[in-house]
């Protein structure tokens, strides 16, 4: 799809792929290639968000995720709730892990990326790092297997921030482009997959009911 989804073209309503719900929380798993929210125009209205409420009324978006990548997407119940989730994601109480692809081998395995961020204007949605005026941006990193016959890797990356795109601006920040991105990738690593590699793959954070620390998980379909 190109960068500027003038062509959006949503998976088709198969049903959502519901991890976990109750009375406070309903934990999804987002297809690639499907808006978390209405965009902008009667074309671009389908959405995780919408598909969730025509069958949950008091459903509320806390979080996103891009349009490309898939996985763990958390919604509130309620008014209250969502007061309750907006207050943790702003405290960094939730804690969020990635399953990227990216090009070429990490050296070193494992790291922590602190690059500021900041949209970049004449070619948005698309961001830069701004080391005068972009805002604080962190993000860990570590290679879970290198895939020589692809000159590739798999990797986990944990967001300490929540800046937009920060994961696939820092791993092209520091020469490793995620796999199939249609804003940053180029020449094989934008054809190395018909989709963005970039997987929510595990969510956990105290349940605001109960206190006690929830985990959910959903696995990579790539």
């Amino acid at each position: 799809m190109p960068a500027n989804f003038d062509h959006y073209q949503p998976p088709a309503d198969e049903g959502l792929d519901i991890l976990y719900q109750d009375e406070a929380l309903l934990v999804l798993n987002k297809p690639s290639g499907l808006l978390s929210v209405p965009g902008r125009g009667a074309a671009k209205q389908d959405s995780l968000a919408l598909r969730v409420q025509a069958r949950f009324a008091d459903a509320m978006v806390v979080h996103r995720l891009d349009m490309c990548t898939s996985g763990i997407i958390l919604m509130a119940r309620g008014p209250a709730m969502h007061r309750t989730l907006n207050r943790m994601f702003q405290q960094r109480e939730v804690d969020k892990r990635y399953t990227a692809v990216v090009n070429g081998q990490l050296d070193p395995p494992a790291g922590t990326i602190r690059l500021p961020l900041i949209t970049d204007w004449p070619n948005r949605p698309r961001q830069k790092v701004d080391h005068e005026i972009g805002k604080p941006s962190v993000t860990r990193y570590r290679l879970l297997r290198y895939l020589p016959e692809n000159d590739c890797s798999r990797v986990e990356l944990i967001p300490e921030t929540g800046r937009s795109h920060q994961l696939r601006v820092h791993m092209l920040a520091i020469g490793h482009v995620i796999l199939g991105d249609n804003l940053y990738a180029t020449g094989n690593s934008l054809n190395g997959s018909s989709r963005l590699l970039l997987h929510a793959c595990e969510l956990s954070l105290r349940h605001p009911l109960t206190q006690q620390r929830v985990i959910f998980q959903s696995d990579p379909p790539f």
